[in-house]
Order: C-alpha cells, then sequence, then structure tokens
C-alpha cells in the first residue's frame, strides 16, 4: 500500500513540474494564397487574416504561390502537416472546378483538405464594351444565334468561374461564342474596354464602377436577386434565361487530418474574423458577401459545386488549353 501511494505521489510531482500543454496556436500560421497578389483570393485572405491574427494571438503569413489555376498551391496545402499552421485560402476554381478540368490533378479538395470555410461569394456580371450592340440579354442571344463562333467572351484565364459561366451561358441559350482566356481579370477587363473583346461575365467588384462610369454596360446579373451596387441591372432569370444563378467564392482549408480541437477553433475564428463589422464592410464595399460557414456547411456546399461544373466541363468538351 505504501509502494502504490508513493508511485501515486511520484506521478502527481511529475504532472505538477511538466509543462502545461501548450494552446493552439503557438507560433505563426501560414495562409497559401495559390495566386499572385492582387487577385479576389489574395484579397480575400489580406482582408480576414489581420483579424484572424489578433484574435489567435499569433502572426499570420500569407504566401502567394501560383499556378496551374491554382493547383500548385493546392498540392502545397496537401503536403503539410496537419497540424493547423498551413492553411489555404483559394477560389471556386481550386475547389470545384480543378477537379474536372484537369484529368492528372495531384489533389483531391474533398479527400485531402479539412474544408474549413465558405468565407464570401460575389455574383458575376455579363458586360459588355459600350458600343457593343447588345442593349440585353435577349438582343446578345439573337446575335450569337446569327453570328455562331464570331463574338469573343473575354475570361480571366480556362477554368475561371467567368469562363465556366459563359460556358454554361451558351449551354442555357443554345449558342456558341470564342473563349478567349487572359491572366486575369484585370487585363480581360482592360481589353473589354478598349474594345478588344466584345462582352465577358466578370465579378461584380471588379466591374461595378467601370459600369457606373460608362465604361462598360451591363446586361445582367448571375445572382438569385437584383444587387445594390447595380440595382437596374436585372437578374439573368429576368433576363430570360433560367438556371444561370452563378457565384465566384472564396474559402478556407487545411491539410486533411487535423485534430478536432484545432479543427473546430479555425472554423470559428475564421467565421468570426470575416464577420467582423470593420472586415464585413470592406468586403462588402468591393461587392462581396460574406457567408462565413462551418466546415461542414461548406463541404456541402463544395460536393453539389463540384457536380455542377464537372456537368457544365463535360457537356462543353471544356479542357485546360481552351
Amino acid at each position: 500500500m505504501k509502494f502504490v501511494t508513493s508511485c501515486a505521489l511520484a506521478a502527481l510531482a511529475m504532472m505538477a513540474a511538466a509543462p502545461a500543454q501548450a494552446e493552439y496556436p503557438e507560433r505563426n500560421i501560414t495562409v497559401i494564397v495559390p495566386f499572385p497578389a492582387g487577385g479576389a483570393s489574395d484579397m480575400t485572405a489580406r482582408l480576414i487574416t489581420p483579424k484572424l491574427a489578433e484574435r489567435v494571438k499569433q502572426s499570420v503569413v500569407i504566401d502567394n504561390r501560383a499556378g496551374a489555376n491554382g493547383a500548385l498551391g493546392a498540392v502545397a496545402l496537401k503536403q503539410a502537416a496537419p497540424d493547423g499552421y498551413t492553411l489555404l485560402v483559394g477560389s471556386i476554381g481550386v475547389f470545384a472546378i480543378n477537379p474536372a478540368l484537369f484529368k492528372d490533378l495531384r489533389y483531391d479538395p474533398m479527400k485531402d483538405f479539412d474544408l474549413l470555410s465558405l468565407a464570401v461569394r460575389t455574383p458575376n456580371v455579363l458586360v459588355a464594351n459600350p458600343g457593343y450592340p447588345a442593349s440585353n440579354v435577349r438582343e446578345l442571344v439573337e446575335q450569337l444565334k446569327g453570328n455562331p463562333g464570331k463574338i469573343t467572351f473575354a475570361s480571366s484565364g480556362t477554368g475561371s468561374s467567368d469562363h465556366l459561366t459563359a460556358a454554361l451561358f451558351w449551354q442555357k441559350t443554345g449558342t456558341t461564342g470564342i473563349h478567349v482566356p487572359y491572366r486575369g481579370g484585370g487585363p480581360a477587363i482592360n481589353d473589354l474596354i478598349a474594345g478588344h473583346a466584345n462582352v465577358s461575365f466578370q465579378n461584380l467588384g471588379a466591374i461595378a464602377q467601370h459600369v457606373k462610369s460608362g465604361r462598360l454596360k451591363a446586361l445582367a446579373v448571375t445572382s438569385s436577386a437584383r444587387v445594390a451596387a447595380l440595382p437596374d441591372v436585372p437578374t439573368m432569370a429576368e433576363a430570360g434565361v433560367a438556371g444561370l444563378e452563378v457565384y465566384s467564392w472564396q474559402a478556407a482549408a487545411a491539410p486533411k487530418g487535423l485534430p478536432a480541437a484545432i479543427k473546430a477553433k479555425l472554423e470559428a475564428e475564421l467565421a468570426a474574423s470575416a464577420n467582423a463589422p470593420d472586415v464585413k464592410d470592406k468586403f462588402e464595399a468591393v461587392g462581396f458577401d460574406v457567408v462565413a460557414s462551418s466546415g461542414s456547411q461548406f463541404a456541402a456546399f463544395a460536393a453539389d459545386e463540384i457536380a455542377r461544373w464537372k456537368t457544365v466541363i463535360e457537356t462543353g468538351k471544356i479542357t485546360p488549353e481552351q
């Protein structure tokens, strides 16, 4: 009995002497952005991470790793340790389009990632050069049918939400156009304003000021309801094209296998950071709605989006080279 008591006392003494387990996080967190600085994913990360750093009391460092429509950064996330110190903020392309677009993709977002939060979303807007002779969607469809394969649709790149929205538009209206991919939304918009391209589906925040200034004209928005930034622009459904409700979105993920407590903490802190009033105001100013979903909500949404865009890609026979 004395032996057992002595052992118990020794164990208690050792526990008291051992340092308490550190609470996550105890060092810097890295957030991979799989696109160049200045894009929507980069902007999303740079709006959320200062608040996240403030809340978790650690520095949060952004690491831009661009290439292959976000696939290079996504592979880097897959290969990182699932300890909560490496995260990724990426677009619809990374999570929902790449799996169907690239046959040799080296990651699976549903199997290789712990999905943390659908952070923000924004509709696309069908815009045209002011001199283009179509003032509404009906007139554009008539011109596409009368001039198959002649009207150019600029996009920010193959596999982008604006590219796939154009493909879905063609499928829903029984038309075709010429896809002209650019290296980002900025160059596509500039060429549209200059008259080197006819029309484009672009994120609301990227073109709202150009529409208000008259440098572009808006034909329709892909949201379920009209948007406050462009209240006179009809939705696609109002313009006569059903089934074209599309949002470009940004989300956060971690390598698969996070400890449950760390995953729960990250979900809560990311949502709270995106919903912070000063952060939310900045998102709304550039045309983004804050969603700040849970990880399980994001996983269900991502599964639906993957299935949807797989159908569009297969129907349109879209390849990375297009």
